[in-house]
């Protein structure tokens, strides 16, 4: 887990009275005290969640282009500066190595990913440079990204800048009190308009104190995870990774099939054209409130065999306040995701109901 911004807004977080882990765990904001009223605030209004964790690969050179275009999974030649799209490092047999944000900018490529993901990335590409042209660079250390959400993040934002990225995964450069910030939309958070913030750790306390004051909620992991649940997104790292295909990720929108060979493109292809998934990621409704562990086994009994079969894993587990009850991201064997389908939550008596 990259660790070098995680203390950047730690002591701001725990002056404000958040509730977090220590200081020296992992993505430590949970909540800020009122997880209903922040739940509300990211459905209906504005919040914003610490991100500085995130990691920053930087690949340069003038080969950096075509380098990307022929390892990575989603399109790069055509994505002008300024622009980028959500893209993927699969393995040789076509499974998930790395899920990151891509931005093409005046200088290269910006590989924006989950905390603890860059130092892994970058050498993930490493192995695949030879001669060309191409510098890889972990900027970690000078990324400190935060995230805002909610349906009035736009208008929030349009009350400080003049100028806002007008489409998903395109990036606006915005001057905030003489400093430089960078304005990300990043596909919908929870269904509704989500930007990435980033100017610095040397600003990032500023920027975080100023968009709470613009009116934006402070927020945490709990909520987040509601909303990624409800919402049924993957967190690469505990929903994905390299024992899945992207397709059984649901991540359609991170890979292309028509932009030509890239590492495990055959693969993927394949399934497209003759499916075969053998799980999908699914979301199920669970008949009780108390949290259920990633690892969870998804139980279901088979009358003719007279025996319990285990059909799916639990890979997230949130309260849903659109269910009203626990929900859990799960894969689920293929033959068994029709929505109703009810399964035994490990050795029981829990249970959980696909709902998609």
């Amino acid at each position: 887990m990259h660790d070098v911004n995680r203390n950047l807004l730690y002591n701001l977080h725990e002056a404000s009275g958040a509730m977090l882990r220590p200081v020296d765990e992992p993505l430590p904001v949970l909540a800020y005290g009122d997880v209903p009223g922040e739940y509300e605030a990211a459905t209906q209004g504005a919040v914003i969640f610490d991100e500085t964790e995130r990691g920053l690969v930087q690949v340069s050179g003038s080969d950096a282009m075509d380098f990307l275009q022929r390892l990575l999974a989603n399109e790069v030649l055509p994505v002008e500066v300024g622009s980028g799209n959500r893209n993927l490092l699969l393995t040789g047999k076509g499974k998930v190595r790395f899920d990151f944000d891509l931005e093409r900018t005046d200088d290269g490529f910006r590989l924006s990913t989950p905390p603890g993901g860059a130092a892994g990335l970058l050498q993930g590409l490493d192995m695949y440079l030879f001669d060309e042209d191409v510098k890889l660079t972990d900027a970690s250390e000078s990324y400190a990204p935060m995230l805002l959400s909610g349906p009035e993040s736009t208008g929030l934002l349009e009350g400080l800048f003049e100028e806002l990225p007008g489409e998903d995964h395109q990036t606006t450069t915005v001057d905030l009190d003489g400093e430089r910030v960078r304005v990300t939309r990043v596909a919908p958070y929870g269904g509704s308009s989500s930007y990435r913030l980033e100017g610095g750790p040397e600003i990032a306390q500023a920027l975080w104190t100023t968009i709470v004051a613009q009116g934006a909620r402070p927020s945490g992991r709990i909520v987040s995870d509601i909303l990624r649940v409800e919402a049924i997104r993957g967190l690469w790292g505990e929903d994905i990774g390299e024992d899945v295909y992207p397709q059984e990720a649901r991540l359609e929108e991170a890979f292309n099939l028509s932009k030509g060979c890239y590492i495990g493109q055959e693969v993927v292809a394949k399934i497209d054209t003759y499916g075969g998934i053998n799980k999908k990621l699914c979301a199920l409704g669970v008949s009780h409130n108390d949290p259920v562990p990633a690892g969870t086994r998804l139980m279901r009994f088979d009358e003719e065999r007279d025996e319990w079969r285990d059909l799916g894993v639990v890979t997230s587990w949130a309260y849903s306040f659109k269910q009203d009850s626990g929900q859990v991201l799960g894969y689920v064997k293929r033959r068994h995701q029709d929505p109703g389908t009810i399964f035994r939550l490990g050795e029981g008596p829990g249970e959980a109901t696909l709902i998609e």
